[in-house]
């Protein structure tokens, strides 16, 4: 069973002291002694060093009472009114002495903008049963109790607010201070009556801010180069580790406001960037979220292909398969002469030879650069230069057969000149065991008999020596 203790009784159980005022009433004094014995108080026949002095406010006899006994090493000595006693059994609790400081009481006013009496009333009756002194004047008062709804409120705000120890509250607040127990005072809040200058943060940045951003971004990102200060995933990151209690202060500052002290300050916070990662020398691809300092990437494009006109086209794309049988009658591996253009690389060899053991020896040799071909607007090869003399006389030829169709060499059979072409192009393919077809087509791309013949020719040497390794 929970045992209520009496309210004037104190924590070790012993009865708290009471005198009254002698001029009083007696009725009010009967009354006041029965309440107070009820409640486990005592009243005294003498001013106690410690306990309360119950006064009629605003008598004589009050004013005596306090000059001769109320003294700053009697801190424990209060004086309240009479009706301080049922006050305590209305609220069921001894009401603390909230409004003295240095044993005296707190000077209050209170502002004629609580204009209601009743309300003006109980707010005196209230601050005295709390120890303090509803009487003063506005100069002599440490506390002004105003209306808060009123517009002269605010007035005197402005007007005290630069006054050391002058106070201006809410009615309101002195019941605030009763419950809790305490004297607290209502903070000011100063605002920048200019507002904010352009660029400043609301929350002004620390050196300490500076160093832990700092220290964020050399973890993250050890090595500008890489890129991504300046982004805002960088930033919003580190927004999210607030619930990290090592994180705590991050919530100082928005990401967005990170960032911009970053952007702001860039070069100075990037050397102090760069001596952090120099103390902690961070290992190549362990450290920091974008790796490393990433290397200069290779340029994988393609290069253009050369549009080539439609009367070349044939000639580029072309592969003469040229085949035959050595003398031991062993199959001779098949050459492909491909004149296409490659997409890369500007080697000018286009010499294959398919399952032969001397593939590298003709990709990579001599012979392959000897017999390369010629690849779109390129010079071509040394095989293919004639001199002067076989140069004019191959010009008088080419202008002889621009009068004729080359792809009509049987329609002509009237004519000398075609039977000589066919007898001579019969007698390269017999003599180099070439097909007539494939001497006649190459003749017919690049229309020089000579070239034709010596081309055969160097093509029979090679299967040649290709059949004898």
């Amino acid at each position: 069973m929970h045992i209520v203790m009496p309210i004037f009784q104190d924590a070790n159980g012993l009865a708290i002291k009471f005198f009254i005022q002698k001029d009083i009433a007696q009725e009010i004094q009967a009354e006041l002694c029965e309440v107070v014995a009820s409640l486990g108080g005592r009243v005294e026949a003498k001013v106690p060093r410690q306990g309360y002095v119950l006064v009629q406010p605003g008598t004589a006899e009050e004013e005596r009472l306090r000059l001769c006994w109320m003294a700053q090493d009697r801190p424990q000595r209060h004086f309240v009114p009479y009706t301080y006693v049922e006050a305590c059994k209305i609220a069921g609790m001894q009401l603390k002495q909230i409004f003295v400081e240095n044993g005296l009481p707190v000077k209050m006013h209170i502002h004629p903008s609580i204009a209601n009496i009743n309300a003006r009333t109980t707010l005196s009756q209230r601050i005295m049963h709390s120890g303090g002194d509803p009487t003063s004047s506005p100069q002599s008062a440490k506390i002004i109790l105003a209306d808060p709804n009123t517009e002269v409120f605010q007035h005197l705000v402005k007007t005290y607010q630069g006054i050391p120890d002058k106070h201006v509250e809410s009615y309101l607040w002195v019941k605030k201070c009763v419950e809790k127990g305490s004297l607290v005072y209502t903070p000011l809040i100063y605002k920048n009556p200019g507002g904010r200058r352009p660029g400043e943060e609301r929350t002004p940045f620390t050196e300490d801010d500076e160093q832990r951003l700092c220290e964020w971004i050399a973890a993250k990102i050890p090595y500008k180069q890489t890129g991504g200060r300046t982004g805002n995933r960088l930033y919003q990151q580190l927004c999210e580790m607030i619930a990290d209690p090592e994180y705590a202060w991050v919530s100082r500052h928005t990401w967005q406001s990170w960032r911009e002290r970053y952007k702001k300050n860039a070069v100075r916070l990037d050397t102090m960037i760069a001596q952090i990662v120099d103390q902690k020398k961070p290992v190549p691809g362990e450290q920091g979220q974008y790796g490393y300092v990433r290397q200069d990437e290779e340029n994988n494009k393609r290069p253009r292909k050369k549009r080539t006109k439609p009367a070349e086209q044939n000639l580029h794309k072309q592969e003469m398969i040229i085949g035959g049988i050595n003398g031991n009658g062993a199959e001779v591996p098949v050459i492909v002469f491909d004149a296409s253009p490659v997409e890369s690389g500007p080697s000018t060899s286009r010499v294959f030879v398919r399952n032969s053991p001397a593939e590298e020896e003709l990709e990579d040799g001599e012979d392959s650069e000897e017999w390369a071909v010629r690849i779109g607007n390129e010079p071509p090869p040394k095989w293919g230069k004639r001199p002067a003399s076989e140069e004019s006389e191959t010009r008088n030829s080419r202008k002889r057969m621009k009068s004729d169709d080359s792809d009509s060499i049987q329609g002509t059979l009237l004519d000398p000149g075609v039977h000589l072409i066919d007898r001579t192009l019969q007698e390269i393919a017999t003599e180099y065991r070439f097909t007539l077809e494939e001497v006649k087509e190459f003749y017919d791309q690049c229309g020089e008999m000579e070239r034709t013949k010596n081309r055969f020719q160097k093509m029979r040497q090679i299967l040649s020596s290709i059949g004898e390794s």
